[in-house]
């Protein structure tokens, strides 16, 4: 038996990258998984299928009334939903000199209004339910802050106030929420961060070494389960005590 045997969970932003990596691991563990994107690559729900029920939506996170037309959607072919996993998001990163304010609006409303958008679609669903799990993709960057990130950090310690009004509000629904922030993931956003920077960081994070998607999916998948149903409110790092 899976951890999520019976379970219906909506990962936002889950045809690439961490997302997808998390969609794997749901159906893995016995979830039907609906995920959305902005475009879904060829072939993809071919490979997945085999795993277990899935479907794709296209469709724009920051776009809310999109959002709850993905939600009536999936309640429409699964009947409930008991996992919202709001992963989608973007990093556009520059000195907060040079930041612009259009640069600085795209990161936050994609990063942020977008948590908000299916988290407003799902709350009435979840509390009906009485039962339910939000986890909201944070990172250490919003909580130590790093150079060069303003709008990112921003968008991502914005979360963490979403996350713990949200378990507030909906708590005595039986629904959690929670806030999953992972530190440096070899999830190809390290290609770009010169040799010596690299150095620098992997002799300050005390596990020395990069974190994987499957480290991220993993917690993911305790955050999503029965395993965690007395947690809410709460970050849980994934980042090699980065932020210890």
């Amino acid at each position: 038996m899976g951890l999520l045997d019976g379970k219906i969970a909506l990962v936002t932003g889950g045809s690439r990258g961490i997302g997808l990596c998390i969609v794997r691991r749901f159906l893995e563990e016995g979830a039907s998984v609906a995920f959305t994107c902005r475009h879904l690559p060829e072939g993809l729900l071919d490979e997945l299928s085999p795993l277990g029920p899935v479907c794709a939506y296209e469709s724009d996170a920051t776009d809310f009334k999109a959002a709850h037309e993905v939600v009536d959607k999936v309640m429409e072919r699964f009947g409930r939903i008991d996992v919202l996993m709001c992963n989608a998001g973007i990093s556009k990163d520059t000195l907060l000199v040079r930041m612009t304010e259009d640069v600085f609006d795209e990161v936050v409303t994609n990063n942020l209004k977008s948590a908000f958008n299916y988290t407003q679609a799902v709350s009435g669903i979840m509390a009906r339910q009485r039962s339910g799990s939000i986890i909201f993709m944070g990172s250490s960057a919003g909580l130590h802050g790093n150079p060069g990130q303003a709008n990112y950090a921003a968008s991502k310690g914005g979360l963490v106030g979403l996350a713990k009004a949200t378990a507030k509000e909906l708590g005595s629904r039986g629904v959690r929420a929670n806030v999953l922030a992972p530190g440096f993931i070899d999830a190809g956003l390290l290609d770009t961060m010169s040799d010596k920077l690299k150095e620098y960081w992997l002799n300050y994070i005390p596990l020395h070494r990069w974190g994987t998607k499957e480290e991220v999916a993993g917690v993911a998948l305790f955050l999503a389960s029965d395993l965690s149903t007395y947690v809410t409110s709460q970050v849980i790092d994934c980042c090699g005590g980065l932020t210890s």
